[in-house]
């Protein structure tokens, strides 16, 4: 069934965009919507098929992918007026690559199976560059029979495609991944920042800390970034709020205290009062850079 199927894809924004190429150059019928018409052009040109509303996109297509914003974007898309479930039939599969919470997860994944529609939630990690490059992890949450079915279209853009268990799952995984990016970013900006203070050669430090078991993602990728001021959002500073305050809040209902995650958490809410919401989470050194 899933090898001559009718695809949809909502959600066209910094890392969409790609995704969704990658499953158009891939050989699959596209039919994408997206709030802003406009970021389909480029899709459209290269064969997409543009839909008017996300209750048009569940009438053509056998196959949903969904990534937007926040938790009340997911539902707008899934459940409000001219939503996906408005033009759902049996036999489909909706897998929503935001992350949300989980709660909602398992909340979608009811309704649809109500209907016939399995809901997977499949948030992904990797940013701009892993959707460009087609080598996201996605962690996944939902009927494990179902992933082994649609595994191929999400491994046009993904590299690592894990099956964590029932619905929500998938967003208990991506909350781990945050908190543990929470860790890095914070570590390496304190790491530039003290290098630069002792007068060491920023770019020398980066190459051997990565050489070595400092070796992280984020000091690999957005390190450099910092050092040529690029502050583009290959994740937005305000969707790196979000995630951490939904993963906080399952840790509140798990009664677990996360110190270094809340602090983190402050501080980037410290950064968006200041502007710079719309920034990559990069960004978070400008709270010291300027000053030193």
């Amino acid at each position: 069934m899933y090898q001559n199927i009718k695809v949809g894809f909502i959600g066209l924004g910094v890392m969409g965009q790609s995704m969704a190429e990658h499953i158009l150059k891939a050989g699959y019928p596209l039919y994408v919507y997206n709030r802003t018409k406009s970021k389909s052009d480029k899709l459209v040109e290269l064969g997409a098929v543009w839909q008017n509303t996300p209750q048009e996109i569940a009438q053509v297509c056998d196959l949903v992918l969904t990534i937007v914003g926040y938790p009340a974007d997911v539902e707008a898309v899934y459940l409000g007026e001219n939503g996906l479930f408005e033009g759902a039939r049996s036999g489909q599969v909706f897998i929503d690559l935001t992350t949300s919470r989980p709660s909602l997860a398992q909340e979608l994944t009811a309704k649809g199976k109500a209907i016939g529609v399995t809901v997977l939630d499949a948030p992904v990690s990797g940013g701009d560059l892993g959707a460009k490059a087609g080598r996201l992890t996605a962690m996944v949450g939902g009927d494990a029979s179902t992933l082994d079915e649609v595994r191929p279209v999400l491994e046009t853009f993904s590299a690592s495609i894990q099956h964590h268990g029932p619905a929500g799952s998938g967003q208990h995984a991506k909350a781990s991944n945050q908190i543990m990016i929470a860790g890095t970013m914070t570590g390496m900006v304190e790491t530039l920042r003290y290098a630069k203070a002792n007068g060491l050669d920023l770019e020398k430090v980066i190459a051997t800390l990565t050489g070595g078991a400092a070796k992280n993602w984020s000091l690999a990728n957005y390190g450099p970034r910092i050092l040529k001021a690029d502050y583009s959002p290959g994740f937005f500073v305000k969707h790196y709020i979000k995630d951490l305050g939904i993963a906080l809040e399952e840790a509140e209902k798990a009664h677990l205290d996360l110190p270094g995650t809340s602090l983190a958490y402050d501080l980037y809410r410290e950064l968006a009062s200041e502007g710079h919401e719309n920034e990559g989470t990069q960004a978070l050194i400008k709270l010291w850079w300027d000053q030193e």
